[in-house]
């Protein structure tokens, strides 16, 4: 089994349901596949080979779909990136992936053409309605429009692929500040799609609504998970204003919501979900991951949505495909600080310093293994070596098991924080502020914060006491992406270090939460 055969299955089944729905667009699965088809046959007339990488720097929409099946069916491998970076952020990323191609939309073309791309070796730049002139320049940018009747009558070659070879690279942050590539088969990504199907009862008549951005491996789940079942994927990317959310949800019969922890937030503060959960009728259930959600926020939302629908708690990493964990329903009151049990061909223990497994009760690393787990980091063997051991992924989480076998999560024990669903090593953040010349120190710590998981704060040591502190955020601002921006600057007289001289960060949290409170 191989992740594309989920589409080319479900448009054998049902070739006329609705598989995307996406604005005023709505795509049957064998028009879906068709596309597909012939997408990919474009890739291998451009000469893409078995095993080659493809940037997608696009949006959630059809076309991703499209051209992501259609990486898969040509052998390429599929590399997902985020279309918000900035310039110096996805210049670091094609470096490291090498791409051999590039799909991108006309919302992201000025993005390209910040960056320098005549080194790469590119076969091939597609871009959906471009508006920027590429004429002139090393690299032809065809467009969607020309691939998808140019070559529709080009058959797609058959390729030799197994389900342990690459399918997908996608970026994540690692302990040293740096992204690092997830390198996932067909059997890592097949299998986990297999296990959430099964923990969730996904089936043919679900229509998922994705908030998610596919670049994310929550969202890239959404989408396996659903065309692996025959299910409908409604995509929104208009989350800034969650009211057409809800009211789309209603409109379109949605049988289920994903979110992290701030998506449900903002619906529960910024949106008329309690209002309508008399409208949500079709309302199945809604699944969390993307790290812990306070208890008054699943509270909130139990009582918000209808009687009927289900929440499920889930657990997972990039590294695991996915998804590792899910607390069902009616566990959800009992183990509400749960992650819940392994989702099927899943093994997760906790081991403890000595790499034993720990009692109940006991903290230690949480590890996990199965047929899931990723091949390893892309160009990283020492990363590679540290995650993964004869004992399994080492998820870098701590936690404990209970006498009932539910698994709990207690922190990170490499320090990184979770804002709105992204990992976020504070790092990163402190050595660009350090770099503006304007600080002699830096401490970015967060806060917990119902809305985002984390609210970053930036303990700040100026070298002039004149130190503007919305020039610091605005030029933050200009330089970050948007979910590693400080909420709030505060400036001190020296940070707190420990006896040996390092910075003493839980010193510093205590620090920002008194200077927040008062």
């Amino acid at each position: 089994m191989l992740i594309h055969n989920f589409l080319e299955n479900s448009a054998a089944r049902y070739p006329d349901k609705v598989a995307v729905i996406h604005d005023d667009q709505r795509v049957s699965y064998q028009q879906l596949n068709t596309w597909s088809d012939i997408f990919a046959a474009h890739l291998q007339a451009a000469g893409i080979s078995k095993g080659e990488r493809i940037a997608l720097l696009l949006e959630n929409s059809a076309d991703y779909i499209i051209a992501y099946y259609a990486i898969l069916k040509a052998g390429a491998v599929a590399a997902p990136i985020n279309p918000n970076l900035k310039p110096d952020g996805l210049q670091y990323l094609l470096d490291d992936l090498e791409p051999s191609a590039i799909v991108a939309s006309f919302k992201t073309e000025r993005l390209l053409k910040a960056t320098k791309l005549s080194h790469l070796g590119l076969k091939a730049i597609i871009i959906r309605t471009p508006k920027q002139k590429w004429a002139g320049t090393p690299h032809k940018a065809l467009t969607f429009e020309e691939i998808l009747t140019t070559h529709s009558t080009t058959p797609k070659k058959p390729i030799d692929l197994t389900p342990d070879n690459l399918a997908s690279i996608i970026y994540t942050s690692g302990s040293t500040g740096e992204p690092k590539g997830v390198m996932l088969s067909h059997k890592n990504i097949v299998c986990n799609t297999n296990s959430i199907c099964l923990s969730l009862g996904i089936t043919a008549l679900d229509i998922q609504m994705v908030v998610l951005p596919f670049f994310y491996v929550m969202g890239k789940s959404l989408l396996n998970t659903h065309i692996a079942a025959g299910g409908t994927v409604v995509l929104n990317n208009r989350f800034m204003y969650p009211a057409s959310i809800v009211n789309q949800m209603i409109d379109e019969g949605v049988t289920s919501f994903s979110g992290v922890p701030s998506t449900f937030a903002y619906l529960l503060n910024r949106s008329p979900l309690a209002s309508c959960r008399d409208r949500l009728t079709t309302l199945r259930y809604c699944s969390q991951a993307g790290g812990h959600m306070a208890k008054s926020l699943k509270l909130a939302l139990r009582k918000a949505l209808p009687s009927h629908t289900k929440i499920f708690i889930m657990y997972g990493a990039t590294e695991a495909a996915a998804r590792l964990t899910c607390l069902g329903s009616e566990d959800f009151e009992s183990k509400m600080g749960s992650i819940g049990r392994p989702i099927p061909d899943v093994t997760l223990r906790i081991l403890d310093a000595l790499n034993q497994e720990a009692p109940d009760g006991a903290e230690g690393m949480l590890v996990a293994s199965g047929p899931n787990i990723m091949m390893g980091y892309w160009k990283a063997p020492q990363d590679t070596a540290r995650a993964l051991t004869l004992s399994g992924y080492h998820t870098g989480d701590l936690g404990y098991c209970d006498e009932d076998g539910f698994f709990f999560v207690t922190g990170r024990k490499d320090g990184l924080l979770k804002v709105s669903g992204h990992r976020i090593n504070p790092t990163e953040i402190e050595d660009f502020m350090m770099a503006t010349d304007l600080l002699i120190e830096v401490a970015v710590i967060g806060i917990p914060d119902e809305l985002k998981g984390n609210k970053l704060i930036a303990l700040v040591v100026s070298k002039n006491e004149s130190l503007n502190q919305q020039t610091l955020l605005e030029i933050c601002a200009a330089g970050l992406p948007k979910h590693k921006l400080p909420a709030e600057i505060m400036t001190i007289a020296a940070l707190p270090k420990n006896p040996n001289g390092k910075i003493d960060r839980m010193a510093c949290l205590r620090t920002a939460t008194n200077k927040t409170r008062s």
